[in-house]
């Protein structure tokens, strides 16, 4: 065991022998080496000048972004932060109006560079300046721009939707039409206050109640107004149960809300899939402007009603439609910026949109009125007010008050109708707009 601890001792004894003369060895080649270190290090400090410490700290906060906060930029931090408390707190609208509020916020933080809306001047995309200056908000923004997501949207909203009601009960598709009254009425009112043609067309969809089908038509024909449009629209939608029931009051009478409807048929199978490929077919050759929104709504509910691609069915209402979710809500809160949303037109967008809303509320509950003249079967015309497009809330807001007057009335079947009809006639709407004025 000695003899090991030798034979393993000595070669850490050679090695520590030779290390030592070698640092013998290089000592004496270079005698003075600490010597010139010392001149080096004092002919580095002599040729550079001291340091200013002050004009460092002023090029790093130049290069900040709290040099560039003025009120405006406060005031849309802000609304941001109020959208956010709203659809978190308040859950009005939350899917679409939280990535609105964020994306807000993240193109109104100076120097950022998230969003740069002189790439898309002028209604155009200048491809030419885009790969130098774009963000990343302005690379999602391209969905939007180029008509991508909201018809992604619409594929997603066909297929969860159930158009049974519409088909057992044809002459809700009527009040759907009717509820689009709002639109065209406010595109007129919006002339009358000095906004181009294009912009009127754009602020009247909002009487739609129709988020996507407000942001494809704003993109097309005024993408200037898009934040201020996007948010009416959804702000709106969220407020479905307060705006309509003071409105369907007010137009109908107590012996009118107490109307019962009979049960409705029984819809085949075959009916429901022949529907989607036959409304394609006819609205796209009479409207062919219409064809994106029509087409994807209708390949939604084809999927779903067929039986043979459930798959696909359940990913177009599930994790695609939460993507494109995601960067559409994104996206068009990017367009919200100081510039574009803080003055007059907003202020006149925002009650226009509403009173496109109450307008088309208004034109489906007097409809109703006045079919009830010519037909036999009376129908609520409670249920004329869910013509606008928000599904299914809408059919539920017409439940819920036709309920207060008789506990018994079960409308929000017969509601559906006219509600799927909404979304139909919302997109025709606008695609007679962008017809006419694209």
């Amino acid at each position: 065991m000695e003899k090991f601890k030798k034979y393993l001792l000595l070669p850490i004894f050679v090695f520590i022998t030779l290390s030592i003369s070698a640092q013998n060895e290089s000592s004496k080649n270079t005698p003075d080496s600490s010597i010139q270190t010392e001149k080096s290090i004092e002919q580095t400090a002599d040729s550079v000048e001291p340091l200013d410490l002050i004009d460092s700290f002023n090029k790093i906060l130049n290069s900040t972004g709290f040099v560039f906060i003025d009120f405006k930029v406060i005031l849309m931090l802000l609304i941001s932060c109020l959208l956010i408390y709203l659809a978190i707190a308040k859950q009005y609208e939350p899917l679409l109006l939280l990535p609105i509020a964020f994306g807000m916020l993240l193109s109104n933080l100076p120097t950022a560079g998230m969003f740069n809306p002189e790439l898309f001047a002028n209604g155009k995309i200048h491809w030419d300046i885009f790969t130098d200056k774009g963000g990343l908000l302005d690379y999602i923004y391209l969905g939007v721009k180029l008509g991508i997501y909201p018809c992604l949207i619409f594929l997603g909203v066909g297929a969860l939707t159930d158009f049974g009601p519409l088909i057992a009960n044809p002459k809700s598709l009527l009040l759907g039409a009717a509820a689009q009254l709002g639109i065209f009425a406010t595109y007129i009112g919006a002339i009358g206050l000095d906004f181009l043609p294009r912009q009127a067309g754009s602020i009247g969809i909002i009487g739609g109640a129709d988020g996507p089908t407000a942001i494809y038509l704003t993109s097309k024909l005024a993408p200037e107004l898009l934040g201020p449009i996007a948010v009416a629209a959804y702000s709106y939608m969220a407020l479905v149960p307060v705006i309509q029931p003071p409105i369907m009051r007010l137009l109908t009478s107590k012996k009118e809300r107490l109307i019962e409807m009979k049960q409705l048929r029984m819809v085949s199978k075959t009916e429901k899939i022949l529907f989607p490929i036959v409304v394609t077919i006819i609205t796209s050759l009479t409207l062919p402007s219409a064809a994106s929104l029509i087409g994807s709504l209708m390949l939604g509910n084809l999927m779903k009603e067929c039986g043979v691609v459930e798959r696909l069915s359940k990913t177009v209402q599930n994790e695609l439609m939460n993507i494109v979710t995601i960067f559409l809500g994104i996206s068009v809160g990017a367009t919200a910026t100081a510039s574009t949303f803080l003055n007059i037109q907003t202020i006149k967008i925002l009650l226009m949109g509403v009173t496109a809303f109450c307008l088309g509320t208004a034109g489906g509950v007097l409809l109703a009125k006045f079919m009830n003249l010519f037909l036999k079967e009376k129908i609520n015309p409670l249920i004329g007010s869910a013509g606008v497009s928000a599904v299914p809330m809408a059919a539920r807001v017409s439940q819920n008050v036709g309920q207060e007057s008789n506990p018994h009335n079960y409308l929000l079947m017969h509601a559906m109708g006219p509600n799927v009809a909404g979304v139909i006639g919302s997109a025709v709407a606008a695609g007679i707009l962008l017809s006419i004025l694209g």
